[in-house]
């Protein structure tokens, strides 16, 4: 069996809205993708182990990091990931 994160896999979209302009955010991607220039080519099992969320391999969750167009309030959301 495999998790698969449903935006990473534009599977599912979701909307943020920034709590201080009250606009849509933009997701930016996994958080890990942004460790260093090539994180997005490494072994996301792997990478996980240093994304923030201790549990997070182990409960299937992707952490989506969302950024407000106007604000640049960042904020980073948990997705939890399908089984296939």
């Amino acid at each position: 069996m495999n998790n698969v994160c449903p935006l990473c896999n534009s599977l599912e979209e979701m909307q943020v809205v920034c709590e201080h302009c009250q606009i849509p955010m933009k997701d930016c991607g996994k958080i890990v993708d942004h460790l260093d220039q090539y994180s997005a080519y490494e072994d996301i099992d792997t990478l996980k182990l240093a994304d923030g969320d201790e549990q997070s391999l182990k409960n299937g969750i992707c952490l989506h990091v969302f950024v407000c167009p106007s604000c640049f309030l960042e904020t980073t959301v948990p997705i939890k990931e399908w089984i296939t």
